[in-house]
């Protein structure tokens, strides 16, 4: 049962470097934000590679199949993590990370419509549910120009991405070792992060030096996000290696509520009691579509 507090520590370290990203958005914009998280925490992903390599065995096939699907898992994950600082940006830290939640009921679905999975009852009830939350999080508030869906609709797109880069990151894991999967989970994570680097470094220099420059010399909050980054996302694919993704899903739900008293003490948000309701209600439908 070592997977639960390893998903539980995954989710506080996530919050934290959101929290990071967010600061530096005023600066750096959402690409250059999203930079941060793997070109700053590159080097702590390749350190716990070399801890992971001289403790446990591995026996590492890259294929062309394989950094196919990390190529693919990289991408969704630059697009899903510059939505979701947009949508805290416009929204709240709270919320946006409310919205990203949006990714297990959306995953369910497209593995019904592509994959042929079968749900269950309660899974349908659970993506009923996680939908009539999210809606009610994201309904305008009074004074709001009415019909402005722009954060719910980053935060949701966030959400699909994310999903989509979870499954691709499991499958390139699997075709790495699948004999040995936490070392290969820590040494996709690395070199996933390798290829964003590269590649969001070098559109940047090209496109937008100001956002590079700004989170260069943010280094002390940049090096921080890459460190809770790449805690992070080691501890996600360590508790995907010993437990089934919904499971681990389902507990990582815990991430609600510590990013709403994170938004509360880092950038003075409120959450009020219906968001709070709203919240609850998304966590529980996630949490029966995850178990589906």
């Amino acid at each position: 049962m070592i997977w639960i507090p390893v998903t539980v520590l995954a989710a506080a370290f996530q919050v934290a470097r959101n929290a990071a990203q967010r600061s530096l958005m005023t600066g750096a914009g959402p690409w250059g934000a999203t930079l941060v998280r793997f070109l700053f925490g590159l080097p702590f992903s390749l350190a716990f590679v070399a801890v992971a390599l001289l403790l446990l065995p591995v026996d590492p096939v890259v294929s062309p199949t394989y950094l196919a699907w990390c190529a693919l898992g990289g991408l969704m994950q630059l697009g899903a993590t510059a939505a979701l600082l947009t949508a805290m940006q416009r929204s709240s830290f709270a919320l946006g990370t409310a919205f990203q939640q949006s990714g297990l009921p959306f995953a369910a679905i497209l593995g019904l419509m592509v994959f042929g999975d079968p749900l269950k009852v309660h899974a349908w009830l659970g993506i009923a549910l996680a939908t009539a939350g999210l809606v009610a999080l994201s309904w305008p508030k009074r004074g709001q120009e009415a019909g402005d869906w722009t954060a719910a609709a980053l935060g949701t797109l966030s959400g699909f991405c994310f999903a989509i880069s979870a499954n691709a990151f499991r499958q390139a894991s699997i075709g790495l070792d699948p004999d040995h999967p936490i070392p290969a989970a820590l040494i996709t994570v690395a070199v996933v992060q390798a290829m964003q680097s590269v590649a969001l470094t070098s559109w940047l220099a090209i496109r937008d030096r100001a956002s590079l420059a700004a989170a260069v010399r943010s280094w002390r909050i940049s090096m921080g996000a890459g460190f809770f980054g790449a805690a992070a996302s080691a501890g996600w694919f360590i508790a995907l290696a010993l437990a089934p993704a919904g499971l681990v899903r389902a507990v990582g739900v815990v991430e609600m509520p510590l990013a709403a008293l994170a938004g509360r003490r880092l950038f003075a948000e409120r959450v009020t009691l219906g968001q709070w309701i709203a919240g609850g209600l998304t966590a529980v439908g996630v949490m029966l579509a995850a178990l589906g």
